[in-house]
């Protein structure tokens, strides 16, 4: 997807180098790092500057800055200057990386910069002087894996970049009922978004203005062109346009001192019996530009929709986390053919917002079947519930996700991979069945149990991993995800911990429960043989009772005959010491 909505990141990258180590390490390693990328396609300006001193800091800055960077890589090429590394992330207006050179290409004397242990420090005054700063899993590595680094920045930058400039429109409040929607406002300001708040009748006087629009009949061409012939009602092609023509326009004149612009409007009941038509359709071809518009006000499904587009770099959608899917079709369709759960499954759907791109190719402009029966008269033709569009939303690999802030003004945000099933949903409107591993728990303990609401936006791939790094950036401390449930620890089993999804898990088996009782009864022998054996304990051979102290064996004999002591123990005399210590 190309779109002028979203942000193109230009990356520079700066070497620093701490003055006790050689400088042209650095500058060596950064220029491989260069040459890596080049390589591999990822355009990146090189800062000829080297970082030592505060002086040398600014002038980079300013270096990267007249080139045009957005966007910056710092590198410690040695072990790197503290101050003026993370005083970069302060002073340069963007997004930084930080990362940091592995050893193995020099020998061990000159050759060796100790970066390993600079990012520590690194890392450590970026959090003393509450800098952000964008530290890699694993941020050490040789000039082609930081090159791959810089490659996975890129989309990272990429949302960061777009979320910082975003204004959402929105007009109308939330639709009767819709509570989940009507979500603070705090939590965008805390990120840097704008907001700007409209009324329905702001949107209609500004449609009705574009009535006659010359613009229209081109409009109109390009709607029949992508729909095909029979996919669409010719007579609301001219009402679709100019709502189109509406909402461009819109943005371009509201955008204010921000670059980019989501929207999030109120779409029924008012809208259709007024405009004389569902806007779905109209919604959909501005998400395939790069521009959301989220259904019934819900500004954190735009924003949530807004960055998918940003970390994807393609289009995204807007659902509902609608209806199970009924076992007849998972017998038919699913059970035998795919590695799923009837739980792991469940249907995706809203009633026209998805870009017809990422629809399968029988998708139509239709009526709202829902509207329809509220709105209209009962056994009448459609009319003004016209305008969605609808079908089966293609197979692909997705990401599921939403960034919310809740009635408490928390922000927190859900990440889950999953996939859009080839099977037929036999429904209506712009749906599809997905498949989520553990969906179940995940549908259960997170977004019941942490009060989502019902809007999720659907990215078309795995960004999993993307979107994690930019909420973990954006400063968003609840990140939840699919995980499966942990069986029960028995004190006798075996366990052994596997790491999934950044995530400790616990894992037991026959044979290392086994081991462990082994390990007990071996543990137990040699002190159970003090006790009772003359010999020591070294087990060569299969005990046998002479093996036994017979002392023991004499003092057991009496306590079943007399009920007490020997009295030899009865009769035993503690000698203490004059002088008594008590603690």
């Amino acid at each position: 997807m190309k779109s002028s909505n979203i942000p193109e990141v230009k990356l520079g990258i700066i070497a620093v180098s701490r003055d006790c180590f050689p400088i042209a390490l650095s500058e060596k390693r950064r220029a491989a790092i260069s040459a890596a990328c080049a390589a591999k396609g990822t355009d990146l300006y090189e800062c000829k500057t080297t970082v030592e001193n505060e002086h040398d800091m600014q002038k980079a800055v300013a270096e990267v800055t007249a080139a045009g960077c957005n966007a910056l890589t710092v590198f410690l090429g040695n072990f790197g200057p503290e101050t003026p590394e993370t005083l970069i992330a302060k002073y340069f207006d963007g997004p930084c990386m930080f990362v940091a050179a592995a050893e193995g290409d020099g020998d061990m004397i000159n050759g060796r910069g100790d970066a390993y242990c600079g990012m520590l420090n690194c890392s450590y005054n970026l959090g003393m002087r509450h800098l952000k700063g964008y530290i890699p899993e694993y941020p050490v590595g040789t000039a082609e894996e930081i090159a791959d680094k810089i490659a996975e920045f890129v989309p990272i930058a990429r949302t960061i970049l777009g979320a910082r400039d975003l204004k959402i429109i929105t007009f109308g409040p939330r639709p009767q009922d819709f509570f989940a929607c009507n979500a603070p406002i705090k939590g965008l300001y805390e990120l840097g978004v704008e907001i700007e708040e409209n009324s329905e009748l702001d949107l209609l006087v500004s449609y009705k203005e574009h009535a006659g629009d010359p613009r229209i009949a081109d409009i109109c061409k390009d709607m029949a062109a992508e729909m095909g012939e029979g996919h669409y009602y010719p007579d609301l092609l001219t009402r679709m346009a100019q709502f189109e023509l509406t909402l461009l326009d819109w943005a371009e004149n509201h955008k204010g001192s921000k670059k980019y612009v989501a929207f999030a409007d109120k779409c029924w009941p008012a809208f259709p019996s007024q405009f004389g038509f569902e806007p779905c359709y109209v919604n959909s071809r501005l998400a395939s530009r790069g521009i959301p518009v989220a259904c019934e006000v819900d500004i954190y499904g735009a924003l949530s929709e807004y960055i998918g587009m940003c970390a994807s770099g393609d289009t995204v959608t807007l659902l509902d986390i609608n209806n199970s899917v009924p076992k007849y079709i998972y017998d038919e369709d699913i059970t035998g053919k795919f590695n799923y759960k009837l739980t792991d499954t469940f249907m995706g759907f809203h009633c026209g917002n998805t870009p017809s791109c990422k629809m399968c190719s029988d998708r139509a402009v239709k009526y709202q079947l829902i509207q329809h029966r509220l709105l209209e008269p009962a056994g009448s033709d459609p009319d003004f519930t016209r305008g969605t569009l609808e079908g089966d939303i293609a197979p692909s690999d997705i990401t599921f996700y939403r960034l919310q802030c809740d009635s408490e003004g928390q922000l927190r945000a859900y990440i889950a991979q999953g996939e859009i099933l080839p099977v037929a949903t036999r429904s209506f409107g712009g749906i599809a069945i997905f498949a989520i591993p553990e969906m179940g728990r995940f549908y259960r303990h997170v977004l019941i149990q942490k009060r989502y609401p019902h809007h999720g936006a659907v990215a078309f791939g795995h960004y999993g991993k993307t979107l994690f790094e930019v909420f973990k950036f954006l400063g968003i401390a609840d990140i939840a995800y699919n995980q499966p449930q942990k069986p029960a620890v028995s004190h006798r089993e075996s366990v052994c911990i596997i790491i999934r999804e950044g995530k400790e898990e616990l894992r037991m088996n026959q044979q290392g429960s086994q081991k462990i009782d082994a390990y007990r009864r071996a543990s137990n022998y040699p002190a159970a043989g003090q006790l009772y054996l003359p010999d020591p304990p070294l087990l060569r051979r299969p005990l046998k009772p002479e093996d036994v102290k017979r002392k023991l064996i004499a003092h057991k004999n009496c306590i079943h005959e007399i009920g007490q002591d020997m009295p030899e123990i009865l009769d035993r005399k503690w000698h203490l010491p004059e002088k008594v210590y008590t603690f």
